[in-house]
C-alpha cells in the first residue's frame, strides 16, 4: 500500500496538484502509524488507522468523480486540486503513455507569460482515465487494509481479555489456596 501512496504522491508532485499531495502526505503518516500499532500490538492506533481509510475511501471516490467530471464537477478547475495556487494539471495529461505534445505559437493573450501553450493528442490512454485507475487502486487497498485492521484489532482485544493471571478467573476451575485464620510461618534455611 505504501508503495502505491509514494508513487502516486510522485506523480502529484510533477504536477503540482497540492490537496492530493497533502491527503497522499496524510496518508503516509497515518499508514506508518497504523504499522507501528500492528508491531506494537496498541489497538487504539490501529483503530485510527482504520477510521482514517474510511476517509481515505471518500477522498478517493471524490477524485473519481472530479475526473469522471461527476455532477457540477470539472476537471478544468483550477480551484480544487491545487488550491487556486496554479494552473497546473495532472502530470499525465501531458506524459501519459502515448502522448504527443505539441506547443502552440503564438499563445492565446489570456495565457500567462510564464507557462507554455500546448495541445496533446495521440494518448493510448486519456489522463483522467489514469488518475481514476490510481484511485480506484488506493479504494481497493484502502478496503483490504480496514479488513486486515479490524481482524488485528479482534485479535489483539481477544487475546488481552482471554489473558489468565496467577490465581485469577481462568476456565478450568482452579481455586487458589484458601486464606486460613493461622497462618504458621515456617522458617527456611539456606545452604552455602
Amino acid at each position: 500500500m505504501k508503495v502505491s501512496v509514494l508513487e502516486r504522491q510522485i506523480f502529484d508532485f510533477l504536477g503540482y496538484q497540492w490537496a492530493p499531495i497533502l491527503a497522499n502526505f496524510i496518508h503516509i503518516i497515518i499508514v506508518i502509524l497504523g504499522l507501528f500499532g500492528t508491531i506494537q500490538y496498541r489497538p487504539r492506533y490501529i483503530t485510527g488507522y482504520a477510521v482514517w481509510l474510511i476517509l481515505w475511501v471518500t477522498w478517493n471516490v471524490f477524485v473519481i468523480c472530479f475526473y469522471l467530471e461527476a455532477g457540477d464537477l470539472s476537471k478544468e478547475t483550477d480551484l480544487i486540486l491545487t488550491f487556486n495556487i496554479s494552473m497546473h494539471r495532472s502530470w499525465w495529461m501531458e506524459n501519459g503513455p502515448g502522448c504527443t505534445v505539441t506547443s502552440v505559437t503564438p499563445a492565446p493573450d489570456w495565457a500567462p507569460e510564464d507557462h507554455r501553450y500546448i495541445t496533446v493528442s495521440g494518448c493510448f490512454l486519456e489522463y483522467q482515465y489514469i488518475e481514476v485507475a490510481h484511485s480506484s487502486l488506493q479504494i481497493f487497498l484502502a478496503l483490504a487494509g480496514f479488513i486486515y485492521a479490524c481482524y488485528v484489532v479482534k485479535c489483539i482485544t481477544e487475546e488481552e481479555d482471554s489473558f489468565d493471571f496467577i490465581g485469577g478467573f481462568d476456565s478450568y476451575g482452579y481455586q487458589g489456596p484458601q486464606k486460613t485464620s493461622h497462618l504458621q510461618l515456617q522458617p527456611m534455611y539456606m545452604s552455602k
